[in-house]
């Protein structure tokens, strides 16, 4: 199968879609002629044109205000904030009407926006462009969160959210955009809310999204080698997640580690794991573990950020615990 780059699986799932329906749209700032900050759009108005690849004033209030009031009228927007970090300035749109149109309105509408955001620190964008804010995105009924980890999944989980007819944030992490991987040709999707078992073990299990996948392969072979052997779980879809693929490995292993980037306190993990001790209690041997940011925000200097950052040596600690 021929490989890919993260950057190009994600132009390729939205040029598919744009071709395939002529209510699906691309809009955001930079993503026309500049094709996007991360390269992400680059193409697509050359190809699609300018109805189609909506470049936009600075004002995520406005782009998403469109999104939405379009896809109320019968489009399939995709919609651009150029950073995660930016949510908190068109928040009442994606939380108060985007999550809440068809509640609302009796199911007479449909919100099929997806909304595509960047997040995660390694390029030193310092506090105000380095957030995981997944958990705050979860917390809000009527919407889907995916976090996908690899070039195919971000492909399928695009092409998935477009096709949806409800509001889809895809939280595409800016240290994969140049990673390269397996990606089918044509149409491809992932099911929303089916996570993938990327390992196989019967010691612990380690549920993890995004770039952490990596971090925690990484952790995952270097404790096989000490005799541990680790389960690993990317969910890749966060709202819905995999309840039922969590569940049967921590019955299997009886014990559970959480890895994630954003800040532990309210981090997504602690969801899970409270999930978790709801239904599976009797299975864990021991007590939940959350291998997480610190509870700070990200800073700037590049040694300090690279102190801040979830990585193998902290999950491979995090699962010792449980064997001491």
């Amino acid at each position: 199968m021929r490989e890919i780059t993260y950057r190009e699986a994600v132009i390729e799932a939205m040029d598919l879609e744009i071709s395939r329906d002529p209510k699906v749209y691309l809009a955001g700032e930079d993503i026309g002629v500049f094709g996007g900050a991360f390269g992400a759009s680059a193409g697509l108005l050359a190809k699609h044109g300018p109805d189609r690849i909506i470049d936009t004033p600075i004002s995520e209030t406005a782009i998403s205000g469109m999104g939405v009031g379009s896809a109320v009228l019968g489009y399939r927007p995709i919609i651009e904030i150029m950073y995660m970090d930016f949510i908190g300035v068109c928040m009442d749109e994606i939380m108060n009407q985007a999550g809440k149109f068809r509640y609302m309105f009796g199911g007479q509408f449909k919100v099929p926006v997806t909304f595509r955001m960047c997040g995660g620190s390694t390029v030193y964008g310092a506090a105000h462009h380095s957030q995981c804010l997944e958990a705050l995105l979860c917390h809000v009924p009527g919407i889907k969160v995916m976090m996908p980890a690899t070039p195919a999944d971000v492909k399928g989980s695009i092409e998935a959210a477009v096709r949806d007819n409800n509001p889809v944030i895809v939280v595409e992490h800016k240290g994969l955009y140049n990673m390269k991987g397996e990606v089918p040709e044509g149409e491809y999707l992932i099911p929303i809310g089916k996570g993938d078992l990327v390992r196989e073990g019967s010691d612990v299990t380690i549920v993890t999204w995004s770039l952490m996948r990596y971090k925690t392969m990484e952790a995952a072979e270097r404790l096989a080698k000490e005799g541990i052997s680790c389960e690993v779980i990317d969910l890749r879809s966060l709202k819905p997640w995999d309840k039922e693929m969590v569940y049967a490995s921590v019955r299997k292993t009886n014990k559970l580690v959480i890895v994630h980037e954003a800040n532990k306190t309210g981090g997504f993990g602690a969801e899970i794991a409270a999930d978790v001790a709801d239904n599976c209690i009797y299975s864990l041997d021991a007590p939940i573990v959350r291998v997480a940011g610190p509870d700070t925000t990200v800073p700037f200097s590049p040694p300090l950020e690279e102190e801040f950052r979830v990585n193998a040596d902290n999950i491979v600690a995090g699962v010792k615990t449980l064997f001491t």
